[in-house]
């Protein structure tokens, strides 16, 4: 089994995504997107989730 880091830092999984951070935070709010919070801000969020949600954009589904 590879391990590959699917936990990014919103910042960081923007860049790496090519999707504004705002739209990512977005994706939280809304549960499509699972995070880790530190008190009130999101610390890190789910790489594969953001795929999907690329994903279906790409699909013209989002």
């Amino acid at each position: 089994m590879a391990l590959i880091k699917t936990w990014y830092e919103p910042k960081v999984a923007a860049d790496k995504f090519g999707v504004p951070e705002a739209t990512i935070l977005e994706w939280v709010e809304e549960g499509l997107v699972r995070c880790e919070r530190e008190g009130d801000q999101v610390a890190r969020v789910n790489a594969d989730d953001i795929k999907l949600e690329v994903e279906s954009f790409v699909r013209g589904e989002g």
